[in-house]
Formats: C-alpha cells, sequence, structure tokens
C-alpha cells in the first residue's frame, strides 16, 4: 500500500528541482560564455524583418481589445465544456446517478443559452463588424 504524506510526492519534487536548477544553470552559462556587443541594429525593435514604421506608443482602435476579451470569454467557454462532457459521460453510465442526468444536461442547456444571448448582444452592439 502507498505510503500516505510527501513521500508520493518526493519524485516531482526532484524532477522539478532538476529542471529549476538546469533552467538556471543554462542561463548562467549563456550569459558568461555569450558576447554582449549592442549596436543600433540589436537594439532596433524587431517586425517581422521590416523596419519599424512610427512610434511604439501609437494608440490601438478599442476594437481589437474589445474583441480580445470577446475571445477569452468564449474561449473560457471552452474550459468549462470539457469537464462538463467528461462527467456528464460518467453520470449517463453511472446507474445510481442515472436520475441526474437530466440535471446536468439542463445546467449545460443554459449556460449555452447565457452564452448565446452574449453573443447575440455582441453581435447586435456591433462589435464584431469592423467596417463601421
Amino acid at each position: 500500500m502507498d505510503q500516505p504524506g510527501i513521500a508520493n510526492y518526493l519524485p516531482i519534487l526532484i524532477i522539478f528541482s532538476i529542471a529549476v536548477v538546469f533552467a538556471l544553470a543554462m542561463i548562467t552559462v549563456s550569459r558568461l560564455a555569450g558576447r554582449n556587443r549592442p549596436t543600433t541594429t540589436k537594439l532596433m525593435p524587431y517586425e517581422c524583418g521590416v523596419e519599424p514604421v512610427g512610434g511604439a506608443r501609437e494608440r490601438h482602435s478599442v476594437k481589437f481589445y474589445l474583441v480580445a476579451m470577446i475571445f477569452l470569454l468564449f474561449d473560457i467557454e471552452a474550459v468549462f465544456l470539457v469537464p462538463w462532457a467528461v462527467v456528464f459521460s460518467g453520470v449517463l453510465h453511472d446507474p445510481a446517478l442515472r436520475h441526474l442526468r437530466f440535471v446536468f444536461y439542463g445546467e449545460m442547456m443554459l449556460f449555452m443559452v447565457i452564452l448565446f444571448v452574449g453573443l447575440f448582444y455582441v453581435w447586435r452592439k456591433g462589435v464584431l463588424e469592423w467596417n463601421r
């Protein structure tokens, strides 16, 4: 039988320690062995091989941030769908929880309705239209 306590986590701790020591050693060796010769070309911002145009502090349209926030919201929705699908398949096959399958299904459908209402709201507000 397995021993309770820290003995179960010892291999993970050892691997984590080795990874941290290895990373620190690589950074230290590259810092000590590498040459540091900064030039104006090396210190310029890199934009996919194209000469930078304008300053780095230009204002961006709010639409970029709105689309990013909407993406995060709907991406988090996918994070909730996967564990629900795993649990729901277990509920379907477990005879003791079989009477709860409609509750689990109903909760997820309510969640999906709320998400679609949010998508419809975003769509009607014109956040997804770039022409305006």
